[in-house]
């Protein structure tokens, strides 16, 4: 097996529970090499191990790119709900074949109205959501149209759009519902809403959105997950399924609902301990 392997944080590599790892998967034949950007791939790369938290896993996601090369995250950050497996739980599985791959939608910003030839490395596809926040102190008027249906502006901090992986990132934290990964669902969700009647909104993954706004100031900031770009007046966005895939490794005894309860106490409840 021809493994690469991602860290955006230099300093893991002397973690004793990855050189561990490491020299386990070795030791089975494993050809281990190191990336940092998407031109380092290797022929017959057979996945990549992305190591550090879900930041780094967003960053692997990016170098990726439609490679179609499965990613596997090794949680040595914080949450780690992208990046689920200690590294002790990784060896075993991989070589044995216990594992499944599940194909996790990505989303495409089209953006028009503003020069991004300029920004270095640029990337139009986001794995969590993509993101229009306001940079000054005055809200913005969000438009946002669905297969060219306008809905209402909304006045906001900002609006996001999330795949179902992004339910349980920054859209959850807007008041957005979680979705399981297999949901072919976007999440339209205002962040900070200055309406009381605004919700978010589900709509099939197919969907076209655009996204507009009017606001005093003169820029806004773009997200597309951990990255960050700024948009001048008059900028549109549209958003859309990309054409290829991410393949997530999922490893034997990990699934969703495990992750939710053991990463966001989902359910918590003092009722429930025995």
């Amino acid at each position: 097996m021809k493994l690469a392997l991602y860290m955006k944080d230099g300093s893991l590599a002397s973690d004793s529970r990855l050189r561990s790892l490491l020299r386990t998967l070795e030791s089975e034949g494993c050809e281990i090499y190191a990336i940092n950007s998407s031109s380092d791939f290797q022929p017959s790369t057979d996945a990549l191990l992305s190591v550090g938290g879900d930041g780094t896993f967003l960053s692997a996601a990016k170098r990726i790119g439609e490679r179609g090369i499965p990613v596997l995250g090794v949680n040595l950050g914080r949450l780690g709900f992208l990046s689920e497996n200690r590294p002790e739980d990784v060896a075993a599985p991989l070589l044995d074949g216990r594992y499944t791959l599940e194909d996790r939608t990505l989303l495409k910003a089209e953006i028009s109205g503003t020069d991004v030839s300029a920004v270095e490395g640029f990337s139009p596809y986001a794995l969590n959501e993509i993101t229009v926040h306001r940079r000054g102190a005055a809200m913005l008027g969000v438009d946002v149209s669905l297969d060219g249906d306008a809905l209402p502006t909304c006045w906001a901090d900002g609006m996001l759009v999330a795949t179902s992986s992004g339910s349980t990132a920054y859209s959850l934290s807007v008041g957005g519902p979680i979705c399981s990964p297999g949901a072919r669902v976007l999440v339209i969700a205002p962040i900070a809403p200055h309406n009381l009647n605004v919700r978010p909104l589900i709509v099939p993954d197919t969907t076209e959105v655009k996204v507009s706004w009017q606001s005093r100031d003169e820029d806004v900031m773009v997200t597309m997950d951990n990255r960050t770009l700024t948009a001048g007046r008059g900028t549109t966005i549209g958003v859309s399924m990309a054409r290829f895939s991410l393949k997530i490794i999922r490893l034997e005894k990990s699934n969703f609902i495990k992750a939710l309860e053991s990463k966001l106490f989902w359910g918590e409840d003092v009722r429930n301990k025995s």
